[in-house]
């Protein structure tokens, strides 16, 4: 190579620019979500080790359902498809599922519940740091992660677990649609947000629909479109919305064949559920039937069960978290499951709406995506502590956990703001964040009071870190240090309470609550094993049922029937639904039972008296069956020979 070459080799590799290396994004988010997501499955999980059924109304259902596809569609109760849960089937799917490819055992039917919480903390994750970044995400999921109430249903079976993961499903679909820059992309998240809210009202009916009005609000606050786009993709939502929800009423309502009651109707028909008692009356409260919580009624071999609704010992329009009102959030009943870190969240909310409101009143640009997550997240809790707070209908504090990932989502931004406030050299933003743990400690502080006699001691861990947070923030020296311990100090109560929950085995699985529980239920109320009473019966049914295809109907519902249900293999019907109101089977149906030699024994002794379904039923077995056989707690066999 001649010297000119070398030169202009040379100017050539000069004129070339060199790259800075790209600097790899840190790891230790990444290590810190999967350590928050093993916590989560450590503590949902825990339950597949202790025996646990349940809540055995549903757990019956889930082995009922397993047996044929009418009743895996229908929800039915019962192996012989008379009579469904009081809510649609969504929830039970995939625990039917379960158990088709493990077998029937406890864990089989509780693992798809701790899949589907730990899919929730990873969903909310995603969804909080599209929205506001990574710190706030982790925060948001840790929270949700150890929010006692949460943790205390998601070791269960209830339909809540469900609802709580299509709405965080449906809030991560709406916040895509936010983000999306191109119109078709915008409007696909929206309708997939839609469609996941129709999932969640198949999951547990109306209360999937509180969010509606504040993803409305949000869509709207982000004026991302021009309003015609805007009509277009709210109606577009709208069709897929109802069709998403209405689908399975549709084809219940409309089934040509032969198909089980709907429990907790008055009529029998999905829709009935859906207006009357899984709708406007679990707001303004009336009689109705369902899995809404228990009575001191006595079931047949003292199998536990509910009095009826609206009379003694039942719960049609009664409430197991308190009086209805604004405080009710805060009480000694709902306050230990959702609200340690509730103040701290409407603190964050106001804040926000106080420094939006500056910013609208000085024409500043506004972030629409960040607006729009914001009333996503405050809409979301403030709509929901207000329909719980004054519900007038069946409430129990368990409802409170569809309200934890709205808590945890602006905890999380509102930590990163403070934290952000705290470090500016002046101002009095930098108060925010020690007010902010001193308000939660002082709140754990009197929660913890309540009852000092469940891990009294606690309180006085969370003010000595509280303190020490402080001061570490008052000194200013090691500003992550001091928030470190200040998330301690505000996690420590709730993660106790979290905790102990986790590693229960005396919880009621049918009323999941964290912390010390006062109320409790009949003795056998969930349980999987037939006592020596029950035995007795069933044992004299199958010896001499002479081959009948329903080995014993029995009188109180599902109360007193499903322990049979699931722990055995004989065909059971829990006559009225849930707590024996409902007219199912009729006096008709078993009088052709009994003509056709299906049904050879009936077991009375559970239910109200005064109900006209019972009393119909009762009438009908005094004029047909001869008493046979008692055990406990008034409990009858009658064997049917005339129908």
């Amino acid at each position: 190579m001649t010297t000119a070459d070398t030169g202009q080799a040379q100017q050539t590799e000069q004129a070339v620019p060199v790259e800075p290396p790209q600097q790899r994004p840190p790891n230790w988010p990444r290590y810190a979500l999967i350590a928050i997501l093993v916590l989560g499955t450590v503590l949902y999980g825990w339950v597949l080790w202790t025996g646990s059924w349940g809540n055995t109304y549903y757990t019956a259902a889930v082995k009922s359902m397993s047996s044929n596809f009418t009743n895996f569609l229908f929800g039915s109760l019962d192996p012989a498809g008379v009579v469904t849960v009081d809510k649609p089937p969504l929830s039970l799917w995939p625990q039917v599922i379960s158990v088709r490819i493990f077998g029937f055992h406890n864990w089989s039917v509780l693992l798809p519940q701790v899949v589907e919480g730990v899919a929730a903390i990873f969903l909310l994750h995603r969804t909080v740091r599209m929205w506001a970044g990574e710190n706030a995400a982790l925060i948001a999921a840790l929270v949700f992660t150890l929010t006692p109430v949460t943790v205390a249903i998601t070791r269960t079976n209830n339909t809540d677990t469900m609802l709580v993961l299509t709405l965080v499903a449906a809030a991560y679909a709406f916040t895509r649609a936010m983000k999306a820059l191109q119109p078709g992309k915008r409007t696909k998240w929206l309708l997939f947000a839609a469609f996941l809210i129709g999932c969640g009202f198949l999951a547990k009916m109306a209360a999937a629909y509180v969010v509606i009005p504040v993803l409305l609000a949000a869509y709207l606050a982000a004026g991302l479109a021009p309003w015609r786009r805007q009509v277009l993709d709210l109606a577009g939502a709208a069709v897929v919305l109802l069709a998403s929800s209405l689908w399975w009423v549709a084809a219940v309502d409309l089934w040509p064949g032969k198909k089980p009651y709907i429990g907790g109707s008055t009529d029998g028909t999905a829709l009935d559920l859906v207006l009357g008692y899984n709708g406007l009356g679990r707001v303004f409260g009336g009689e109705g039937t369902g899995n809404g919580g228990a009575g001191t009624g006595t079931p047949p071999s003292g199998g536990g069960g509910p009095g009826g609704p609206g009379g003694p010992g039942g719960f049609g329009g009664m409430s197991f978290g308190g009086e209805s009102g604004p405080g009710r959030m805060f009480n000694e009943a709902v306050g230990g499951q959702i609200s340690w870190l509730l103040p701290l969240a409407l603190i964050a909310l106001a804040v926000a709406a106080v420094l939006g409101f500056r910013r609208w009143r000085h024409a500043a640009p506004a972030d629409t995506a960040n607006r729009a997550g914001w009333v996503l997240w405050g809409g979301w809790l403030v709509v929901f502590a207000l329909v719980f707070s004054y519900q007038k209908g069946v409430f129990h504090p368990y409802y409170t956990t569809v309200m934890a990932p709205a808590i945890g989502a602006l905890v999380g931004a509102g930590t990163v703001w403070a934290f952000q406030k705290y470090r500016e050299p002046a101002g009095r933003g930098r108060l925010v964040l020690p007010a902010c743990v001193a308000v939660a400690a002082v709140w754990a502080w009197v929660l913890i009071s309540r009852d000092t006699s469940w891990h009294g001691r606690l309180r006085y861990a969370v003010v000595i870190v509280a303190l020490v947070a402080i001061l570490a923030l008052a000194l200013r020296k090691v500003p992550r240090v001091g928030l470190v311990l200040g998330l301690v100090a505000v996690l420590l109560a709730p993660a106790v309470w979290a905790g102990a929950g986790a590693v229960s085995t005396t919880a009621i699985a049918s009323l999941p609550a964290a912390g010390p529980v006062h109320d409790e239920m009949p003795d056998g109320w969930d349980s999987a094993v037939l006592n020596a009473d029950q035995r007795k019966i069933l044992d004299y049914a199958k010896s001499h049922s002479s081959g009948a295809e329903i080995t014993l109907a029995v009188e109180g519902g599902s109360q007193s029937a499903k322990t049979y249900i699931v722990a055995t293999d004989e065909t059971v019907v829990g006559m009225g639904g849930f707590d024996g109101r409902d007219p199912a089977p009729s006096t008709d149906q078993l009088s052709a039972w009994v003509r056709a030699g299906k049904l050879r024994f009936v077991l009375t002794g559970g239910g109200m008296a005064d109900d006209n379904s019972i009393v119909e039923r009762s009438k009908w077995v005094e004029q047909n069956c001869q008493p046979v056989l008692t055990a406990g707690e008034g409990a009858t066999l009658h064997e049917c020979t005339d129908g």
